[in-house]
């Protein structure tokens, strides 16, 4: 059986201090020091995306479909909220054995929802040949109802002839060592071209960079994602990125994610001039323009955006719950 439900209380982390691993997010003391002037854009343009309302509304003339993330469950089992369909964003297990793993699938193919996908994370070492142990080569898994991705695409049928369709993939840029599943480095692209145009909801493991990744998540990721611009991409991973943020593909984005990719330099080298200013400068210019633009002319309709979720659920660096399943109409 899985692991206690319970959830591990949350210490104390003041904005004055410093983070106590890389995999917390960084206080505020952190963000200032590294860089001043991206903590203040990145602070602004939070605020900017919320000003904006919804990057996207739910068709009205056919019927919502539920969709119900979680991520990185490292064995532990908890209430989920019931939809259409639930998505399960990889590491269901801590060590990857087959006994850990199908605890998980029996957990997940009870719950109530109509459909059921899940991809692979790094912890998950026997979905991966490479990585799986000598004592669970041969055995297999029961999936039962259970939709298993890997490098794959499934197209769904819901209600009122909705039909979606989703890409998952397990890959992350390396992060440890054998025992850990679908690695590669993280100088190499293995995304490029690789997601279906018509995806509607991806799912990877690992982040796509400097969106609710701490910047631990995949440049090559982002990339392909300006591509396709999937309407949901669900992802785990970074513990400490859970939850969600809007994206609108739009110039203002891409000076966002500019400026977090330009070198930094600490207080001293943020007071000089450098193009960072200029990325700065057109993150409000666009923040401004596409908040005009959505309140004055799109309207309550939403925008042609989508939503990036991280679902992991257990808290920061831990592998105790402490984060809440994520629940979105499309």
């Amino acid at each position: 059986m899985s692991q206690s439900t319970t959830r591990r209380p949350r210490p104390a982390q003041w904005p004055w201090s410093r983070r106590r691993s890389l995999y917390d997010p960084p206080t505020a003391l952190d963000s200032f020091l590294d860089s001043p002037l991206r903590f203040l854009v990145s602070t602004i343009y939070a605020i900017l995306l919320s000003l904006r309302g919804a990057s996207f509304k739910p068709r009205k003339d056919k019927p919502k479909v539920k969709v119900v993330c979680i991520s990185d469950t490292h064995t532990n089992t908890q209430d989920i909220p019931n939809g259409d369909v639930l998505i399960h964003a990889g590491d269901l297990t801590n060590a990857g054995t087959v006994k850990e793993v199908q605890a998980q699938l029996d957990w997940l193919a009870g719950l109530p929802h109509r459909e059921k996908i899940l991809i692979a994370g790094n912890h998950d070492s026997y979905f991966d040949a490479k990585s799986r142990k000598d004592e669970d080569k041969g055995k297999k898994l029961n999936f039962r109802s259970l939709h298993y991705l890997e490098n794959k695409a499934i197209t769904l049928k819901f209600k009122g002839g909705r039909k979606l369709n989703f890409y998952g993939a397990p890959d992350i840029p390396k992060c440890g060592g054998r025992d850990m599943a679908f690695q590669y480095d993280r100088s190499s692209d293995p995304w490029e071209n690789r997601i279906p145009m018509e995806t509607d909801v991806l799912i990877t493991h690992t982040p796509p960079r400097y969106h609710l990744d701490l910047n631990l998540g995949c440049a090559g990721l982002l990339k392909e994602i300006w591509r396709v611009r999937p309407r949901l991409h669900v992802f785990g991973h970074v513990h400490s990125g859970h939850g969600r943020e809007a994206v609108f593909w739009d110039e203002g984005q891409a000076a966002y994610e500019r400026l977090m990719e330009r070198k930094k330099g600490g207080i001293i080298a943020d007071v000089l001039p450098s193009l960072a200013w200029w990325d700065s400068l057109m993150v409000l210019y666009y923040g401004i323009k596409g908040i005009l633009w959505q309140r004055l002319m799109v309207g309550p309709r939403g925008g042609n955006g989508g939503l990036m979720i991280n679902a992991a659920l257990v808290y920061q660096s831990t592998v105790d719950l402490g984060n809440s399943p994520e629940v979105v109409e499309l």
